[in-house]
């Protein structure tokens, strides 16, 4: 049973490690943005709600990503573990999480920190948002996204290293290089990915 959560600044490349991960650790990829754009995609009343924060460069609000996660990690994927990509954002959903799995006898075993430069950042965003037509990549929206990151997120950094769990690892560079020196601090902590026969 595996139970990570990946952490850092927009396009700190959290989605592409986040199914990288989860393959290696066999456990299931929970992202706030995918499930966010999925319902934004198909027009239901969260997309709906979710679009204009999203648009505006702001987290969807605590109450709806709070019951969202907590309705995704009931699913029966999760019981033997899980990736959380974009979850915790605040303290309060921190609180929340802490609450979710004490309720069920669970904990984090480790959190990823991926750091990245900010103007690295905006450059691959910027390439995202032409490659992929993404709304929320506008140059002016990053930089109050990576804005919102530092006031609101980064303080959760301190929380998970005052207890002893973060895992700072250096996000730039090839992507399989990242991958490794995650894999790798994990192991250094106990933490190691089911051989592919037992997947």
């Amino acid at each position: 049973m595996t139970r990570l959560l990946l952490i850092g600044p927009p396009g700190a490349g959290k989605g592409t490690q986040a199914v990288r991960l989860a393959e290696l650790y066999a456990i299931p990829a929970i992202s706030t943005g995918d499930i966010f754009r999925s319902n934004v995609k198909n027009e239901t009343e969260l997309g709906t709600k979710a679009k204009a924060y999203m648009d505006a460069g702001d987290n969807v609000p605590d109450s709806l990503t709070n019951a969202l996660i907590r309705d995704r990690l009931e699913d029966a994927d999760c019981r033997e573990g899980f990736l959380l990509d974009g979850y915790p954002r605040t303290q309060d959903q921190v609180r929340e999480l802490d609450e979710f799995l004490a309720g069920h006898g669970f904990a984090l075993d480790a959190v990823v920190e991926l750091v990245a430069d900010p103007d690295v950042v905006v450059d691959r965003l910027r390439l995202r948002a032409a490659e992929q037509g993404r709304s929320d990549d506008d140059e002016a929206v990053v930089r109050h996204r990576l804005e919102v990151y530092r006031v609101q997120t980064e303080p959760l950094i301190d929380v998970y290293a005052g207890r002893g769990m973060l895992v700072e690892i250096d996000a730039i560079g090839p992507i399989d290089d990242v991958t490794e020196r995650i894999t790798t601090a994990l192991a250094e902590r106990g933490i190691s990915a089911p051989d592919s026969a037992t997947r």
